[in-house]
């Protein structure tokens, strides 16, 4: 029996160079600095400076400066920019379109995906994830998150559930079986504590 490749789309070397595309690919309308895709994705900037050149080598990417700045955004003018928005889209587009959306929402203290794009994330082997699944630790408004999850959709191509925790539960020692089984698995940050629990 064959082994089911452990990252999310083998094609790519690594988790990282998958999620800098997606950030690029997905939100073409933008120009991100290096030091800003090194925010987003948790990659270092030297790391996200090469993979930029690798990028601009393979005419994936286009750039400027203003100033020291380099500012990279994706190049959709050539003949794979549709196919590879279309398959960023389905594998490594949670982490770069979720955050977008969820980020304005007040009342969102922490945002986590978990399940199984989780752990494809984290290179355990599996099938392709079906849906996303999000954990939001706050009191955010249940039709905003309904909202965010319903554009996430659009364009992720897949559901996206959002469970909403309050943060006395995501931060008791023990008790809640959900909460003991999340903490135990892969959990991809969307955003960062906003407030001290």
């Amino acid at each position: 029996m064959r082994e089911t490749p452990p990252l999310l789309l083998p094609l790519f070397r690594s988790n990282a160079v998958g999620e800098l595309l997606a950030w690029l690919y997905l939100h073409p309308e933008k120009e991100y600095s290096t030091t800003d895709l090194a925010k987003r994705t948790g990659v270092s900037q030297p790391t996200v400076s090469r993979e930029m050149d690798r990028f601009a080598a393979a005419g994936l990417t286009e750039e400027r400066r203003h100033g020291n700045l380099r500012l990279i955004r994706a190049d959709t003018d050539t003949i794979v920019a549709k196919p590879l928005t279309d398959l960023l889209a389905v594998t490594f587009g949670p982490a770069a379109v979720l955050p977008p959306l969820l980020q304005p929402i007040p009342g969102i203290d922490e945002a986590y995906i978990y399940g199984s794009w989780a752990a494809r994330h984290a290179n355990q082997t599996g099938p392709s994830p079906r849906d996303i699944d999000v954990l939001v630790v706050g009191a955010p408004d249940e039709d905003e998150l309904y909202d965010a999850a319903r554009a996430a959709e659009r364009v992720l191509g897949r559901e996206v559930n959002i469970n909403r925790i309050s943060p006395a539960s995501w931060h008791a020692d023990q008790g809640d079986p959900f909460v003991t089984s999340l903490r135990n698995k892969p959990l991809h940050l969307l955003i960062q504590n906003r407030r001290t629990p």
